[in-house]
């Protein structure tokens, strides 16, 4: 198996990252009001420019493959669209209407418009006005509760998932008239003005829904929650109740992002600092492996501590009790882990004895998309990113990774 790549991109968290359409570029926001972007050069990335026009914190990030246009939202309640000129990188307005920051932003397929996620309790549909030569968005409110955390298009170009921080996961028409031809009836729903809810689902226990996708056909859905859930859920047509509602309950820390790899397979990543392989089909989902596999390559698979200190913090750095109480508040542990030791469920991610996690992240991942595609047409590499400032690819294979450590799992 061919060992992932690592890149060290920043000290700090990546807040929004995307890549560009031949993968040669990569726009990512460390943790400021400013979207870096790097050039690949052989081994590393080289930065080459910066977008700079939002006045906070850019929390989302998307780049178009087939326009090569890259929006942004942030904090500031604001979202740019820029275009790449032979001057540079230019941005274009964005008419939000939205009074709390924006959280989540995603083109859809045709890109021909893109929804914007905020803590307004709104999702805004944007689309291009020619007259005004700026993005003007249309609103849908209800019945939103709670800050939208994630978005997700699906394959039709119509339709638009959104999760939220109040455990709920709502399914709407994202169809705009004038701009698209008429949508047709599918599994979802048959009447599809703009704004029209098509489903609803909640969280088993309650928890915000961090992330939501479709499946590549279109025909399921999946979300992660912080109840330590993924859900998937299988449409059986217009105003009828879910064929299957699949809930693989871990006694892990949450996840934060998934993607699917194929209508068979999920990855999903978050405060277990590693991404995990799951499978399965209507019938039921179950973890296959761990893509963070440390007997994959004779590398380590950590290259260096993000943040790493020598000589501990003061008198306490070699206190026992200490080290516990910050092994379970930083990295959700109860205690150093023991050779041969089997994971329990306050903490899947095993960590070594000089207190590193014996993963390639060493904080949580709080991306995962597909990377490359195969001829099938399934993905064959994903990349994650994180709050370590660490960007890494990974291969798809059938190595069964740290499973042999997670063999104590009941799911």
């Amino acid at each position: 198996m061919s060992a992932p790549e690592v890149f060290q991109l920043s000290l700090g968290p990546l807040t929004g990252i995307a890549f560009s359409p031949d993968r040669s570029q990569v726009c990512v926001c460390p943790n400021s009001n400013e979207a870096q972007i790097y050039t690949r050069n052989g081994d590393s990335w080289d930065l080459t420019d910066t977008l700079a026009e939002h006045d906070k914190l850019i929390t989302a990030i998307a780049w178009g493959p087939n326009t090569n246009r890259i929006v942004t939202c942030s904090q500031d309640r604001n979202a740019y669209v820029w275009t790449q000129t032979e001057q540079g990188w230019k941005p274009a307005l964005v008419i939000l209407k939205i009074n709390r920051a924006a959280t989540s932003v995603k083109w859809s397929p045709a890109e021909n418009k893109f929804a914007v996620g905020s803590g307004s309790r709104i999702i805004a549909i944007c689309s291009f006005d020619e007259e005004n030569n700026w993005w003007t968005a249309r609103q849908i409110k209800k019945p939103l509760r709670s800050t939208v955390l994630s978005l997700d298009w699906h394959p039709n170009n119509y339709l638009i998932a959104a999760g939220t921080a109040d455990g709920k996961v709502f399914v709407y028409s994202g169809y705009i008239k004038g701009l698209e031809a008429k949508p047709e009836a599918n599994i979802w729903g048959d009447k599809l003005p703009t704004g029209q809810i098509l489903a609803g689902f909640e969280s088993p226990n309650g928890g915000w829904v961090h992330d939501v996708a479709f499946s590549p056909s279109g025909d399921a859905l999946a979300f992660v929650a912080h109840d330590s859930s993924v859900n998937i859920i299988y449409a059986s047509g217009p105003n009828e109740p879910p064929a299957a509602h699949i809930v693989v309950k871990l006694p892990s820390l949450p996840f934060t992002s998934l993607t699917w790899t194929s209508e068979q397979s999920i990855v999903a990543a978050g405060h277990d600092c590693q991404p995990i392989l799951f499978t399965g089909s209507h019938e039921g989902w179950a973890i296959s492996h761990s893509l963070d596999d440390p007997s994959s390559t004779s590398k380590p698979l950590t290259p260096s501590a993000t943040g790493a200190r020598a000589g501990g913090v003061g008198r306490l750095g070699n206190n026992e009790a200490f080290n516990m109480f910050k092994a379970a508040d930083s990295k959700g542990q109860r205690g150093a882990s023991q050779p041969g030791a089997t994971p329990t469920s306050a903490g899947l991610t095993p960590v070594g004895s000089d207190g590193l996690l014996l993963t390639i992240h060493q904080n949580t991942i709080t991306h995962v998309e597909a990377y490359e595609w195969n001829q099938s047409g399934e993905v064959s590499k994903i990349f994650t990113a994180g709050r370590d400032g660490r960007l890494v690819v990974w291969p798809i294979t059938g190595s069964k990774g740290l499973s042999g450590r997670m063999a104590g799992l009941q799911v």
